[in-house]
C-alpha cells in the first residue's frame, strides 16, 4: 500500500533515468533543471488547485480558464500597449486584481455547485467556456507595457520556484495537521458522513474552489512573468496538464486520497517529458500536443492500475 501510494518516485526515477539516456541535453546542466523546475510553477500552481478539488471529492475544469482571464484583465488595466486600457501602472493594485478576479470566479463556481446544487463538470465546464470566450473578447494581441514589479514576480527563477515550493509546503502541511484538511478529506470520502459528523459542506465546497480560484490567478501571475507580456492564448490547454499532474502524483479522482507531495513529483514528471520532447530530434513540434495526450492517457493507465492492485489488496486482507 505504502509503494501504490507513492507510485510516483519510482516513475520520476525511471522517467530521468530515460531522459539522460536518450535526452541527455534536455538534464545537460544545472541551469537547464532550474529552467525545468521555473517552467513548472505555472502548471504547479494548477496541480495543486485541481488536487484540493479532488480531494474534496469534486474538479475543476475551469482553472486554466481562470488563469488566462485573470491575467488578461490585469493585464489590460495594467498594461500600455494601444489597445490596452491603460488604467493604472501601479503593481500592487495588479496583485490584487489578478488575485481578487480568480477568487471571485471560484467563489461563483462554489455557490453554483453547493448552494444551485450544479454538477460541478457542467458548471466548470461551462466557465471554461464562458472564460475562455471572454479573454478572446477582451484582447486578440499579446498585451505589453506591464510594469516591471509586476512581471518580475514570475520572471524571476529562483523566486517563482520558491512560490510553488512554498504553496506545496503550506498546503501539504494545512490538509495534514488543520481541521480544514481532515475535513477536505472527509468530504471528498463520503459528503453524507461529513455532513453527519457536523461539516458545513457547503460553505467547504465554496472555500475549495475559491481557493482553487486563487491558485489559478497565481499561475496566471507566474505565467505572465515567464512569458514577459499576457499572450492571447495564455491558459488554454493546461487543465489537462493539470489533471494529469494530479492523477499520476496518486490523487484519486473518487476524492479523500492522495498527498500533495505526489502532485508535485507529478509536476515535475510532466515538466520534463515537456523538456524532453522540445529537446528531441524524434519528436516534431506538431507532434508534441499529441504526445501530451498519450500522457494523460499513460496517467488515466497508471490510476486505474494503481485503483485494481489497492482493492485486490484490502480483498485480501492484506493490510
Amino acid at each position: 500500500m505504502t509503494l501504490l501510494d507513492n507510485m510516483i518516485w519510482p516513475i520520476l526515477a525511471l522517467v530521468i533515468l530515460g531522459v539522460l539516456i536518450f535526452v541527455p541535453q534536455a538534464l545537460r546542466n544545472l541551469e537547464a533543471i532550474r529552467l525545468i523546475l521555473w517552467a513548472s510553477v505555472p502548471i504547479g500552481l494548477l496541480v495543486l488547485a485541481e488536487s484540493l478539488c479532488l480531494l474534496s471529492g469534486h474538479f475543476d475544469l475551469s482553472i486554466g480558464s481562470i488563469a488566462g482571464f485573470s491575467s488578461m484583465f490585469t493585464g489590460m488595466v495594467l498594461g500600455t500597449c494601444p489597445s490596452c486600457w491603460s488604467i493604472s501602472t501601479n503593481p500592487w493594485l495588479g496583485f490584487g486584481l489578478i488575485l481578487a478576479t480568480g477568487a471571485t470566479i471560484g467563489l461563483v463556481n462554489g455557490i453554483m455547485i453547493a448552494k444551485v446544487g450544479l454538477n460541478p463538470f457542467l458548471q466548470t465546464l461551462a466557465f471554461l467556456i464562458i472564460f475562455e470566450g471572454a479573454k478572446t473578447a477582451i484582447q486578440t494581441q499579446p498585451v505589453t507595457g506591464l510594469p516591471q514589479l509586476y512581471v518580475s514576480v514570475g520572471a524571476t527563477p529562483n523566486f517563482a520556484i520558491g512560490v510553488l515550493l512554498f504553496a506545496f509546503l503550506l498546503f501539504g502541511l494545512v490538509l495534514r495537521f488543520t481541521s480544514f484538511g481532515q475535513s477536505v478529506y472527509a468530504l471528498g470520502s463520503s459528503e453524507k458522513s461529513a455532513r453527519e459528523v457536523g461539516i458545513d459542506t457547503e460553505r467547504l465546497i465554496i472555500a475549495v474552489y475559491t481557493i482553487s480560484g486563487i491558485l489559478a490567478a497565481i499561475a496566471g501571475l507566474m505565467l505572465t512573468g515567464f512569458v514577459g507580456v499576457v499572450p492571447p492564448l495564455i491558459g488554454e490547454g493546461l487543465v489537462f496538464q493539470a489533471f494529469a499532474g494530479a492523477v499520476i502524483g496518486g490523487i484519486s479522482l473518487f476524492g479523500g486520497r492522495g498527498k500533495v507531495t505526489g502532485a508535485l513529483g507529478g509536476v515535475v514528471l510532466i515538466q520534463i517529458i515537456q523538456s524532453a520532447l522540445n529537446n528531441s530530434s524524434a519528436v516534431s513540434a506538431t507532434q508534441i500536443q499529441m504526445v501530451n495526450g498519450f500522457v494523460l492517457l499513460v496517467a488515466i493507465l497508471l490510476y486505474s492500475t494503481q485503483a485494481k492492485l489497492r482493492a485486490r489488496i484490502l480483498a485480501s486482507g492484506a493490510v
